[in-house]
């Protein structure tokens, strides 16, 4: 079927995008995580003692969206609540939420090694700029 909509960057861009993200969590269940979580435990590793809040602006989610989200990774262990002051709470990796992190970052690595791969290499360092420019 001829498709009228490929010469639309935002539906190659979105396309582009399910495709992906379909194959990166299929690989991130693997280790019983969902993109969220490997996300967040990487901005953990990389901002001991955030705040939720924090981490739900980075991410763009919801108070109401993030409380279970970390509920989930602390009841697997995975992260833990550090007292930073006499109302605010740092999150932090557990020992165990370490481990698991590595094997998301070598799961994310491999990944976006083999997406790179797949773009012609004239293209590859004006990938990131290009898509950067549409967000920030």
């Amino acid at each position: 079927m001829r498709d009228p909509l490929t010469r639309y960057p935002g539906y190659a861009l979105r396309r582009a995008a399910n495709a992906t993200a379909a194959d990166l969590a299929a690989r991130l269940a693997v280790l019983g995580l969902k993109q969220v979580d490997a996300t967040i435990l990487l901005l953990l590793d990389a901002n001991p003692d955030v705040t939720a809040s924090a981490i739900g602006r980075q991410l763009d989610i919801q108070r109401a969206n993030m409380v279970p989200l970390l509920k989930r990774l602390e009841d697997a262990g995975l992260i833990a609540r550090n007292p930073l002051d006499g109302k605010s709470q740092g999150l932090m990796l557990t020992e165990t939420g370490r481990t698991v992190m590595e094997q998301a970052r070598g799961v994310i690595e491999d990944f976006e090694a083999e997406l790179l791969a797949r773009i012609p290499r004239e293209h590859r360092e004006h990938l990131l700029p290009a898509l950067d420019a549409l967000w920030r």
